[in-house]
């Protein structure tokens, strides 16, 4: 065991009580002393006094002092289960607390500094990376607000023009290049001009994670700890039931009343590279196992009640595309009988706008559930932007469809992990055959009531 005792001398010292962060460590080791390669000393409690403090004797070195990225990724993901999933976090993460144990864990240490996030905090920092990735500056300009960073009368107009100055460029470069320096960039002026705050939780909280990414740096001068998180953050609002990140959810993929699908996309690709206790290895598996892993966790999340939200958006989608496919489809056949006809009229559009769109969102679902994980430069169907314009008649996409429906072998990785589902998810997987039959039934029902009597 080690001893931990003050002298007496500094006035700072005398009024600390080590009774308090031994309290602290027990709950730091109860929240997350389980997680994969995390290790915290244990706490005697009955045994430490006011002046000192008795615990468990930690072996090893300095995180900083040795080269293990894998340790670093540990620690990010140990960091953000401290501030977003439980709200209880290490203030004081230099590197001095953080060491690399003789079997290879990162072990913390010193649990005098902690801080208390509380939940509207940590879904107004979920949300504000939401809107940053996203490019949704207004929306970011209200998360400064929520965050305490700005005062409620704070010209939102005003502030959304000087964020997008700021930011755009750091985002254009992609969420996995992002560093902290690219965000500061010209933020000091637009701070001073719009009378920002830091409160100290904050600075905490972005402190505990440029700690990691500075030790990172000092042997991999691309790490950037962003692109380490916001996968989880990613995982986070596609699977939790709090009511403020589904609104936003709901908000961030419906501009407009339009279904933003390049946005569920990045949201399902980046939660896929997400660091969990089951991904956090150190060997890397081959594409295929990566593949079929992937697959298998975008159905375990979906079929299970957290994930529920989400499968509901996506049968709704598929549903709205299947029903314009098969106005495509009659249309298409009613046409060709038509022209060999004598005096045929001239056909009319198949597909109307909002038709179209929700045609092509289908093919990119299609491929976005036969070729999980995506590549990060995958193509894309032609005329792929959610928030489609033209008027076209929807025979190529509906051709598209079709050919993307034919490629059954696609689709076997899909069939062939359901069962290794739990028995839960296979039972929900059987069910969405009629859910999905329900949907498109509906809609047609309600197209068909709309054109007799509008």
């Amino acid at each position: 065991m080690g001893v931990k005792s003050i002298s007496g001398k500094s006035h700072l010292m005398q009024e600390m009580d080590y009774r308090e962060e031994a309290r602290n460590g027990l709950k730091f080791r109860e929240l997350y002393g389980k997680l994969r390669d995390v290790m915290v000393p244990e706490m005697y409690l009955e045994q430490t006094r006011r002046r000192v403090l008795i615990m468990e004797w930690v072996e090893g070195v300095r995180l900083s002092e040795v080269r293990d990225l894998y340790l670093v990724e540990v620690g990010v993901y140990c960091s953000l289960s401290q501030l977003l999933e439980y709200g209880f976090y290490h203030a004081d993460p230099h590197p001095g607390n953080l060491l690399r144990t003789i079997d290879g864990k990162l072990a913390y240490l010193d649990f005098g500094m902690m801080g208390e996030f509380r939940q509207e905090l940590r879904d107004g920092f979920i949300e504000a990376c939401l809107h940053l990735v996203n490019r949704d500056f207004d929306g970011l300009a209200k998360d400064f607000v929520t965050l305490g960073l700005l005062p409620a009368t704070a010209q939102k107009d005003e502030v959304t023009t000087a964020l997008t100055g700021v930011f755009e460029s750091a985002v254009n470069k992609g969420v996995q290049n992002i560093s902290f320096g690219d965000l500061s960039g010209n933020l000091g002026q637009t701070m001073y001009k719009f009378k920002f705050q830091i409160p100290s939780y904050f600075s905490l909280v972005i402190r505990s994670l440029a700690v990691l990414e500075g030790i990172a740096i000092s042997f991999n001068p691309n790490y950037k700890v962003l692109s380490s998180s916001y996968p989880w953050i990613a995982r986070k609002v596609l699977t939790d039931n709090s009511p403020n990140l589904r609104s936003t959810l709901y908000t961030l993929l419906y501009k407009d009343g339009t279904f933003q699908i390049d946005r569920l996309e990045s949201l399902l690709t980046e939660s896929l590279r997400a660091r969990t206790e089951q991904t956090l290895v150190r060997t890397q598996q081959d594409e295929s196992d990566s593949s079929r892993f992937a697959i298998k966790q975008v159905l375990s999340f979906t079929l299970t009640e957290q994930g529920a939200f989400v499968k509901d958006l996506l049968l709704q989608e598929i549903a709205k595309g299947l029903d314009a496919l098969g106005v495509a489809t009659l249309s298409s056949v009613t046409s060709a009988a038509a022209s060999r006809l004598p005096f045929a009229p001239s056909p009319s559009p198949s597909l109307n706008n909002e038709e179209a769109t929700n045609l092509r969102n289908l093919y990119r679902l299609l491929l976005l559930v036969a070729k999980t994980p995506q590549k990060e430069n995958s193509s894309r169907a032609p005329g792929h932007e959610s928030t489609g314009e033209k008027g076209d008649d929807g025979a190529d996409d509906m051709s598209l469809v079709l050919n993307e429906m034919r490629s059954f072998p696609e689709f076997l990785p899909v069939l062939s992990v359901i069962p290794e589902l739990s028995p839960e998810s296979q039972q929900q997987f059987l069910l969405l055959p009629a859910d999905l039959t329900n949907l498109v039934l509906s809609r047609a029902v309600a197209r068909t009531i709309r054109r007799m009597f509008i």
